[in-house]
């Protein structure tokens, strides 16, 4: 009987995730077909999921049209892949530094630098406007990447993931003669791999799909990442739902690629880093 219930409960459960995976994932199979249609058969029912023959012609209005999304491209990139390299290299060493080295206080700093992770952005925006703006920083990719690279999160789960390591792995190399930066980075480090690649896949979602940030501290279209991009692409284009659906997907793309290539390591790396703290 009771076995009977769990089965119930679980086949039930099981019909739920269903229900809410396809309503997700409709909208966006949506996008993607919309993207390779004409405009007069947008909202043509019922909906044509494989349009044939494919309008390929969007995507390359949108890539290199009069509003390029190849240079919003560079320029994401380039701030999304200095922000996770940042990231990975100053919240693995801070990481380090707060679970593997005692000293004073360290605790109560660690507390107070997670306490920073209550604080939302949008209250500190004027005063990094001020301070950007005065280290001649405003309208620079500067002031999105160098914020970016340190991050309370990042380092609370490293560390996480740190602690559990055995002490003995430290105590061993220190007996050899190995010094902090060399059991970090030849220890630590390696051993992380799945820990770091589950915080790759969130540091370059975070930061690819920024938008906020770029509206406030840049001002120059060249400098335009793919958010702002988009918004102001789909501002001047107006009902051309086809453009529109094209550049979702080129925005959206490589994240999903990060993701699925980085995937089999995420899971695995979310559990290890929360199993201790």
């Amino acid at each position: 009987m009771v076995r009977g219930k769990k089965n119930v409960a679980k086949a039930l459960l099981t019909l739920l995730l269903l229900v809410a995976a396809i309503t997700m994932i409709v909208p966006f199979l949506w996008m993607i077909s919309t993207s390779f249609k004409k405009p007069i058969d947008v909202f043509h029912y019922p909906i044509d999921w494989l349009p044939l023959p494919l309008k390929l012609d969007n995507y390359s209005r949108v890539w290199s049209g009069s509003y390029s999304f190849a240079l919003f491209y560079w320029n994401s990139i380039k701030v999304t892949v200095l922000s996770v390299l940042g990231t990975i290299v100053v919240s693995s060493a801070a990481a380090y530094g707060f679970g593997r080295i005692r000293f004073a206080g360290r605790d109560a700093v660690f507390m107070l630098y997670i306490a920073t992770l209550m604080i939302p952005d949008q209250v500190t925006l004027v005063p990094r406007f001020i301070l950007f703006n005065y280290l001649g920083l405003y309208n620079t990719h500067g002031a999105l990447i160098l914020p970016g690279i340190f991050t309370a999160f990042g380092t609370f789960m490293l560390r996480q993931f740190y602690m559990t390591v055995p002490n003995e792995l430290s105590e061993a190399a220190k007996m050899e003669g190995a010094g902090h930066l060399h059991i970090w980075s030849r220890i630590m480090v390696p051993l992380s791999k799945a820990a770091m690649i589950s915080l790759v896949i969130l540091s370059f979602a975070w930061t690819w799909n920024e938008f906020v940030n770029p509206l406030i501290f840049l001002t120059s279209k060249e400098l335009y990442t793919v958010p702002l991009g988009l918004n102001n692409f789909v501002d001047e284009s107006g009902t051309e739902y086809t453009l529109m659906m094209a550049a979702a997907v080129i925005s959206v793309l490589p994240v999903m690629v990060v993701f699925i290539i980085c995937q089999r390591w995420f899971v695995e790396g979310v559990i290890s880093s929360g199993v201790k703290g």
